[in-house]
């Protein structure tokens, strides 16, 4: 029989696949798209950085869940 994912377990990988998909846009659209605004180019670095440390968290959180 399989396992079944937990709810809130399943709203952690849903959550990390949007933290991804926002992160891919962040580094291949809007850093770009902000090129000669060094306060917006700033902000997108910043969230970038966010976005990768919520992606850590995300991971350890899921990968204690799965064991």
């Amino acid at each position: 029989m399989k396992k079944m994912l937990r709810d809130h377990v399943y709203d952690l990988m849903a959550q990390l696949v949007e933290e991804s998909q926002s992160l891919w846009r962040i580094k291949n659209t809007y850093k770009t798209d902000s090129v000669g605004c060094n306060e917006c180019l700033e902000f997108w670095e910043k969230l970038e950085k966010d976005k990768e440390q919520h992606i850590a968290d995300l991971r350890e959180l899921i990968k204690k869940h799965l064991k």
